[in-house]
């Protein structure tokens, strides 16, 4: 364990505001996340250190298009999420304590950073799995050490996290991968247990302090999946983020407590058309498509980069990301 940042004790009690939920939490007890626990008025990491899973993944699988594509990324994950969605694809991990998992690994900070060291090709860490701001101050000791081993920092997120906090981590994350996960309050409600509202304000934060950001919608059938509400969300990221934000449409499947079919290839479709007519960077994930899956120069139209599944490459890039016909900018590296 390790004590939290962002609380404050009120008279036995204690306050969290490390995401909007900021919970009251009694003596003895958990907040929404599952992982910070009120222990004689202090409030405690009970994650820390903790790690169900690693593994050297491609970067596109975050997903990530445009920051170092074909590059491998060492991927870890812990336990808690302080969202609690009803399709969630990790649940087991996500929507339980540490308590409900006794051969969890324990590793410190420097144990992390050495592993992704261990393989040369590998580009860094991405903090993943499960959400990462309930894991806050190991994933910040972990991004601390890794900037100082050069690696890269990916930061795989719900985007439901207060600015005090987001912004203090900034400077050690290079990347995000944020789930916006409908455009409705009242999908939030219902599905996640949480607001809107705040995963807007992060999107938006994000894009004022030029970082790498590429949002991901997952389109559940009849329950997200209106047209009207997604083409008002493609235009909000137009307004706010701009033309050039990378929106990946995903496909679900049914999973924890959704029994909804598999979205319809027919619905992918439609949404990605609506998208494309305003944004220059769409792309669908867990769906076998001849379409949205290549990258190609938003000025000439060249192709930069060619994908199957996971299989990346860079087909007309320069070694600085740009088109290397029209020599516009597309990649971060």
């Amino acid at each position: 364990m390790k004590e939290a940042s962002f609380y404050k004790n009120l008279n036995g009690k204690v306050q969290c505001s490390l995401c909007p939920h900021n919970c009251i939490i009694s003596e003895g007890k958990f907040g929404s996340c599952k992982v910070r626990k009120n222990e004689n008025g202090k409030l405690y990491s009970v994650n820390y250190k903790k790690v169900c899973s690693s593994h050297f993944d491609p970067i596109e699988k975050k997903p990530l298009y445009h920051f170092s594509p074909g590059k491998t990324i060492f991927s870890i994950g812990s336990i808690g999420c302080n969202l609690h969605c009803n399709f969630c694809q990790n649940w087991e991990i996500s929507q339980s304590g540490i308590d409900e998992h006794p051969y969890l690994k324990s590793n410190s900070p420097e144990d992390i950073v050495n592993q992704a060291k261990n393989r040369s090709d590998n580009l860094g860490i991405a903090f993943t799995y499960n959400e990462p701001t309930v894991w806050y101050e190991y994933m910040m000791d972990i991004a601390k050490l890794a900037k100082q081993e050069n690696l890269k920092t990916v930061m795989v997120t719900n985007g439901f996290i207060n600015p005090e906090p987001l912004e203090e981590l900034l400077p050690y994350m290079d990347a995000f991968s944020v789930d916006l996960k409908a455009f409705t309050e009242q999908f939030y409600k219902q599905q996640t247990s949480s607001k809107l509202a705040p995963v807007l304000e992060t999107i938006q934060l994000l894009k004022k302090h030029n970082k790498h950001f590429e949002i991901t919608n997952l389109v559940i059938t009849d329950t997200n999946d209106n047209e009207k509400d997604f083409s008002e969300m493609v235009n909000w990221i137009v307004s706010e983020t701009g033309k050039d934000t990378v929106l990946h449409i995903s496909r679900y499947h049914p999973m924890y407590k959704m029994t909804k079919e598999a979205t319809s290839t027919e619905k992918l479709m439609s949404l990605y058309a609506i998208a494309k007519e305003k944004l220059n960077y769409v792309y669908l994930g867990n769906v076998r498509s001849g379409e949205g899956q290549d990258t190609f120069c938003k000025n000439c139209d060249n192709k930069v980069i060619s994908r199957s599944s996971y299989y990346t490459e860079t087909v007309g890039l320069d070694s600085l990301g740009n088109c290397d016909n029209c020599k516009q900018p597309i990649i971060t590296y």
